[in-house]
């Protein structure tokens, strides 16, 4: 009589195979959600809102900057609910109309932060980081990419820039958005999974948005691509909390340009803190910047607060 035990194996190789990937993957995104929401990086957005709008020496020269931002969205959002909405709640009324508004919300948002980060933030993102930096007492840091002087007393001036300047958008980011799009006419979980393929950290690229908030602080660190990656990689759920809060307050009409500059706040924040902690200076886990005192006043380039 054959044991069952010597029976042979019907199991697929191919198909265990499949199996085991699939759960490595989800195990994968599990531990990166679970650093997402236990590593506090998401409070460094949140951060970044208070901190700048405290600070009048930085919100001051980004008024009109702002301004025009805020005008700009207004004009996007409400040419597109005109022209697109009332097409795609006809054809959504197949499914639901509720889905046609983060549609259009998520076309606004694509369409508004190409002519923000083409037209409107640029080198002022840059300057508002650094100017942060300095705050945080990170002097060594942004003096390799840039001339910094003292104006007398603790005040210093941000001067010319030293590094070549950084990419206004990514080509793979747009299209990446535009093929996702079509997710939002999924109520609730579609515009929850756009999210998050926006701003997860993705190191094979290293710069979905997360990590993209961190392009002048790897250019100040001098990192080359693997390097991106490697850093990337480590702080894999922050990046991804990171980039997902900036992704949801984005999304918030007409005022998407004011969280752009927040959030590169608290992008900045977050690069003081990583310094700080790789210098042994400060303690474990995330610390409330809001708690520590600056290290001195910044005022950004003259010359860009002429020009805006």
């Amino acid at each position: 009589m054959t044991n069952v035990n010597d029976r042979p194996s019907t199991s697929n190789p191919t198909q265990n195979s499949i199996v085991d990937i699939a759960q490595r993957h989800v195990h994968a995104t599990a531990r990166v959600a679970q650093d997402a929401v236990l590593g506090g990086v998401w409070l460094y957005p949140i951060w970044g809102i208070v901190y700048l709008f405290s600070h009048p020496s930085l919100i001051r020269p980004l008024i009109p900057t702002l301004f025009k931002g805020v005008l700009v969205s207004l004009a996007v959002i409400v040419a597109l609910f005109t022209l697109t909405y009332l097409p795609q709640v006809a054809f959504l009324a197949l499914f639901t109309f509720i889905a046609a508004v983060p549609l259009v919300l998520g076309e606004a948002y694509v369409i508004i932060t190409f002519l923000a980060r083409s037209f409107l933030v640029g080198q002022v993102g840059v300057d508002l980081f650094d100017a942060v930096l300095l705050l945080r007492g990170q002097n060594t840091l942004v003096e390799r990419g840039r001339q910094v002087t003292s104006s007398g007393g603790r005040t210093r001036q941000l001067g010319q820039v030293l590094t070549k300047p950084l990419s206004k958008f990514s080509t793979d980011n747009i299209v990446r958005y535009l093929l996702t799009l079509p997710l939002n006419l999924i109520p609730v979980v579609g515009t929850a999974f756009f999210v998050g393929i926006q701003h997860g950290a993705d190191t094979s690229t290293g710069f979905k948005a997360g990590p993209g908030y961190h392009a002048r602080y790897f250019q100040l660190k001098g990192y080359d691509k693997e390097q991106r990656q490697s850093a990337v990689h480590r702080r894999r759920g922050g990046y991804t909390a990171l980039g997902t809060v900036a992704t949801l307050l984005n999304l918030i009409p007409v005022v998407s340009i004011v969280f752009i500059f927040t959030t590169t706040v608290g992008a900045a924040l977050w690069a003081a803190d990583i310094e700080a902690k790789g210098r042994g200076s400060s303690s474990g886990g995330v610390s409330n910047p809001l708690q520590e005192a600056d290290k001195g006043e910044v005022e950004l380039p003259r010359k860009v607060v002429k020009d805006l």
